[in-house]
């Protein structure tokens, strides 16, 4: 993609999610498809997945083409383009499969491509599976480098060390390149981990709206997550076993959180809800 193919953008910004081990219960992907639909989002720009694939790890797919012929279609890195309805700015969203290979030159035609278009904030998202009670709202932690979305992100600061993803290195490679970024992480309950999880998925989507300080489209994401959390309560009920389990790491998780924490999270919640007015009230 040339300069000039570059359409003019209006102070953008980047949201960036990969299946694979970043992903729990495709949490994270699953944030990016919701904003895609929601906001009917272009192509922006591709990248050549042969040098950055094992296509015996990650395989192309034969697909039905409108004329009825079967196309394959490979794991292509895409960006994509939104103009989000009453929003000032416009969007850029990465969708892909982590790579196998070449990480770092992965990351720089990423960041290349953004820096090109504008782009001056890229988030991160990203899911893990940890001993977390579905009966409870999903922990979210994450980092920043940037002190505009760390006063925003009412977020427990990972303290995490040890092996990383894609995400890591993304973030990494934009912040030296002068990009504010922030990483940010659901915790997926490990034992109802089948994907999807809207409950994830939706506490996700709400920070970002945190870190970027603008009301994101629900969608029909509360009443999934909703729908997520009474199969979860039945999976509970029907296990005598599970629920002593769950009880358990209820008794923790209440035990960790303080009063305050419980404030902030109604506060912030309440902010989210006149952020989003007027997007959804059109």
């Amino acid at each position: 993609m040339t300069d000039a193919q570059i359409p003019v953008l209006r102070n953008p910004w980047m949201i960036a999610a990969f299946e694979g081990w970043n992903d729990a219960a495709d949490a994270a992907t699953s944030t990016v498809d919701h904003l895609l639909e929601e906001w009917d989002a272009e192509i922006f720009a591709e990248l050549d997945p042969e040098e950055f694939y094992d296509f015996q790890a990650v395989r192309p797919v034969l697909a039905p083409s409108e004329n009825g012929v079967r196309d394959i279609v490979w794991p292509t890195p895409t960006l994509y383009f939104a103009r989000p309805p009453h929003l000032d700015r416009d969007v850029l969203l990465l969708r892909a499969v982590e790579p196998n290979y070449r990480w770092q030159t992965f990351c720089a035609a990423v960041v290349e491509i953004a820096q090109r278009a504008g782009v001056q904030e890229l988030i991160t998202l990203g899911a893990l599976l940890a001993d977390s009670p579905h009966t409870r709202p999903v922990p979210v932690t994450g980092t920043t480098n940037d002190p505009v979305m760390l006063e925003r992100l009412s977020l427990e600061q990972s303290r995490y060390s040890g092996p990383i993803g894609i995400t890591t290195v993304l973030g990494d490679v934009a912040a030296r390149a002068g990009m504010a970024t922030a990483g940010i992480w659901a915790a997926v309950p490990h034992y109802v981990a089948e994907p999807p999880c809207y409950k994830a998925t939706l506490a996700l989507l709400g920070a970002v709206e945190d870190a970027v300080g603008i009301g994101l489209p629900q969608g029909v994401l509360q009443e999934m997550s909703e729908a997520w959390q009474r199969g979860a309560d039945d999976l509970m009920e029907q296990d005598e076993d599970l629920r002593d389990y769950v009880e358990s790491l209820e008794t923790d998780r209440d035990t960790d959180d303080l009063p305050e924490a419980s404030g902030d999270a109604i506060a912030r919640e309440f902010e989210r809800y006149l952020r989003r007015r007027p997007t959804e009230e059109t």
